[in-house]
């Protein structure tokens, strides 16, 4: 008889059962998602923050992505997709055996039967390895912790959020992805969540604003001028963000199908029209279109996409973009100005209003919007369809009471974590530590430009100005000028 071993070996490259195209497509998507976190992401951060904050900003979400790889095979994987624990969480298990191709990878082992004696709703059944879904999946879980820290960015112990990130998908983000994606509660009930709305940024949005209030704000001046120390870089990051969201959405449906081609284009169609909308919006109260607005208005308009994505007509993708362009601009803008909780909790990049308030409300726009065609190709609760398509409130219902559950668990999991976490390290680094920022926290700066408090020695140049180098001094006494309009000193 055979060992495994020996029975893997015996396997064919390609099976019959496997399909080349969606294997490559996944595989592609989860590329693509990786992408919007390393680099886009590290790049974001680094560049948004103030010049002493961009090494720590970028290492929180470098980290994050490499914690939260280890702990999604160890043990994250199998509580999100795999068999059943409780209603809302799966049975934790490593998935580091990939020995077997495994067709039947989101099939659960144990089917359940409800008291009328109607069995659960069957889980989607992709027809490529399991190893291609560890790894597309891995890339979500991965982003919404990155986004996470985006609340708590200039302040937070590094040590502290070390301990955070492997903690938090574990006992918070696990439970959002089993209940809705992996075969828990809300999935069988019917709440629509087709990328993420409520699993990623909802989540993100509520446990980064709650991890802000435990964490405590920045300094004084920090808060009240932080501007970005490279727009341009911002600029890089965010279109990494915004083009790897091809990925996010569009490998959703773990096939290359026409859902996914719907997907694509409304995300995209969606982004444009929430970014333009902000930017309008901009010019029309501030006068000025803020590139830094342009940026937001384009992150809202993903958000509020992703819970729909596959599952509404481009018109309607576009009537989203509006709407996400200006909810979430009155919420940041007016609202957060005029609420006294909201003004007390130092979120630095807004996550809550623009993941947060953005993901709810492509929730509750999904519950209305969502074609009955398109839901009959993907969704598995049979004759799902928004309240506009004759759906009824009860889609609604389901909605609010989805985002009613992601809000609630975020809320208790994320305050729960840091009360521990609390007991063995500071949240969040002295002042003095923050007035100094990268040097202190990890004694490296981002810009270690010639001339940062160094004396210009003319005997380590090639053409010393001593020896008749009349080009090289007018050099150094341009280099002189211009560092000196950035408040540096350099003598020559």
């Amino acid at each position: 008889m055979a060992t495994p071993l020996a029975y893997q070996a015996s396997l064919p490259a390609s099976p019959e059962w496997l399909n080349k195209g969606d294997n490559a497509w996944q595989l592609a998507a989860a590329t693509l998602v990786a992408i919007q976190s390393m680099p886009g992401l590290v790049v974001l951060y680094g560049s948004i923050v103030k010049k002493k904050w961009a090494v720590n900003s970028a290492f929180m979400a470098l980290y994050a992505f490499a914690a939260a790889l280890i702990v999604w095979v160890i043990v994250g994987y199998r509580m999100a997709f795999g068999d059943r624990l409780l209603p809302f969480w799966g049975k934790a298990g490593p998935a580091l055996g990939q020995r077997y191709l495994i067709r039947r990878a989101f099939l659960p082992a144990t089917p359940h039967h409800y008291s009328d004696g109607s069995l659960e709703t069957p889980m989607v059944e992709p027809f490529y390895p399991q190893a291609s879904l560890v790894y597309f999946e891995f890339t979500f879980a991965a982003i919404t912790v990155i986004l996470l820290a985006g609340s708590v960015l200039g302040r937070m112990n590094i040590r502290a959020w070390m301990a955070f990130v492997p903690l938090w998908l574990i006992f918070s983000y696990t439970v959002g992805a089993f209940s809705l994606w992996g075969g828990g509660f809300l999935y069988h009930w019917g709440v629509i969540d087709y990328s993420g709305g409520y699993v990623i940024h909802l989540s993100s949005g509520i446990a980064g604003f709650t991890a802000a209030f435990w964490v405590g704000p920045r300094l004084k001046s920090d808060r009240e001028r932080f501007s970005p120390n490279n727009i341009l870089l911002t600029l890089t990051g965010a279109g990494l963000l915004w083009l790897g969201w091809s990925g996010f959405n569009g490998g959703a449906p773990y096939a290359a199908n026409i859902t996914s081609s719907m997907a694509v284009l409304n995300t995209h169609v969606c982004a444009a029209t929430s970014l333009l909308t902000w930017t309008c919006l901009d010019c029309a109260f501030f006068k000025k279109p803020s590139v830094i607005g342009a940026v937001q208005g384009m992150m809202t308009g993903l958000v509020c996409i992703t819970p729909a994505a596959g599952l509404v007509q481009t018109w309607a993708a576009m009537v989203m973009g509006v709407l996400a362009g200006s909810i979430p601009w009155f919420s940041m803008m007016i609202l957060h100005r005029k609420s006294p909780l909201l003004q007390r909790v130092d979120d630095t990049l807004a996550v809550f209003h623009t993941h947060a308030v953005a993901g709810l409300l492509g929730g509750l726009l999904t519950g209305l919007l969502a074609e009955p065609a398109l839901c009959r190709l993907i969704l598995p609760v049979p004759g799902t369809k928004g309240l506009f398509y004759g759906g009824g409130v009860m889609q609604i219902v389901k909605q609010v009471v989805g985002a009613l559950f992601v809000i609630a668990w975020n809320l208790v999991a994320t305050t729960a974590i840091l009360l521990v976490i609390a007991k063995f390290t500071p949240l969040r680094m002295p002042d003095d530590q923050l007035m100094i920022g990268d040097d202190a926290a990890h004694g490296e700066e981002a810009y270690a430009l010639w001339g940062d408090g160094e004396r210009y020695d003319a005997t380590r140049q090639d053409t010393p100005a001593a020896a008749g180098g009349r080009d090289e001094a007018m050099r150094m006494r341009s280099v002189g000028e211009f560092n000196g309009a950035r408040g540096v000193t350099v003598q020559l």
